[in-house]
């Protein structure tokens, strides 16, 4: 069996595959959606791709792929503690201070936003596609004054010297992962003990003209006693002022009363995708 990720080998979603999936072969891809693609087209059997950081919030690329191009079912999440490093090639090790440019994933430069603006207000700072292809660039351009946010096994794999550690603004920094397949969780053999948290995740689409949907919507989950741990809306694409919702449930989406409160929604002429419900995995350490 074959796991995709966003890589190259060393980003973090590298390190939730290696936590879950320790036997299995990694593919790495190049962007979130080739991740997704991959899982479609069975050139992989279970995709990782990130999904919401702490301190960032949602990865709206994923979230937007799902809802608009491929629904691929979610069958796990993976939890997975993120420390961010500041990391040069080895020859610019002494004057690490004076670097012109800073690379990483738009996620990292905004998970250590107070720390480049204290230290190096007015560098250059140019997004990746991920924190490993960051720290490889580097790796390829020892004459350049530069520097690279990833974490310490890019720093190990590209053999970058870390000559900043935990420059994240907080201290507490997780991204949750998800693990999307068209089999069976039972038959995925995640290798993490699992927490007692199960979700479900559905995208709704309200009609635009019903005034107070969105309160009717909740309400079929606030009179049930369902607890919702995450409402967001994304844009839908067709106009301004036009979105879906996605919600995160803390139930099982075989629970009767989750059943029947999305049949009272989509009774409401909305309608509802449903993603997956699935259960958590934590990464205690990385």
């Amino acid at each position: 069996m074959k796991v995709g990720y966003l890589g190259p080998r060393g980003t973090f979603t590298d390190l939730a595959v290696r936590s879950a999936f320790p036997d299995l072969e990694g593919i790495a891809y190049t962007t979130i959606p080739e991740c997704i693609e991959a899982v479609k087209k069975e050139e992989v059997e279970i995709a990782v791709v990130p999904f919401e950081n702490a301190l960032e919030g949602s990865v709206n690329l994923t979230i937007d792929y799902l809802f608009h191009e491929e629904t691929v079912p979610i069958k796990a999440e993976l939890i997975v503690p993120i420390q961010q490093h500041l990391m040069v090639h080895p020859s610019q090790q002494k004057n690490w201070r004076e670097v012109e440019k800073i690379l990483s994933h738009p996620q990292a430069i905004a998970q250590s936003h107070k720390f480049l603006y204290h230290h190096f207000r007015g560098v250059t700072i140019e997004q990746m596609t991920s924190t490993a292809a960051a720290a490889k660039y580097i790796s390829e351009h020892p004459e350049l004054k530069m520097a690279a946010i990833a974490n310490k096994i890019a720093a190990e794999k590209y053999k970058l010297t870390i000559v900043k550690e935990n420059i994240h603004d907080y201290a507490f920094n997780h991204t949750r992962f998800i693990v999307l397949s068209r089999h069976n969780e039972e038959n995925l053999s995640i290798q993490l003990k699992s927490t007692s948290v199960v979700k479900t995740t559905i995208m709704v689409t309200i009609p635009t003209d019903r005034a107070g949907g969105l309160h009717q919507v909740l309400s079929a989950f606030a009179w049930r006693q369902i607890n919702l741990s995450k409402i967001e809306s994304r844009p839908l694409k067709t106009g301004l002022g036009n979105y879906f919702f996605m919600i995160d449930i803390n139930q099982s989406f075989d629970d009767i009363l989750v059943k029947n409160a999305i049949e009272e929604i989509e009774a409401l002429e909305c309608t509802v995708k449903y993603l997956g419900s699935y259960q958590t995995y934590k990464v205690e350490e990385i």
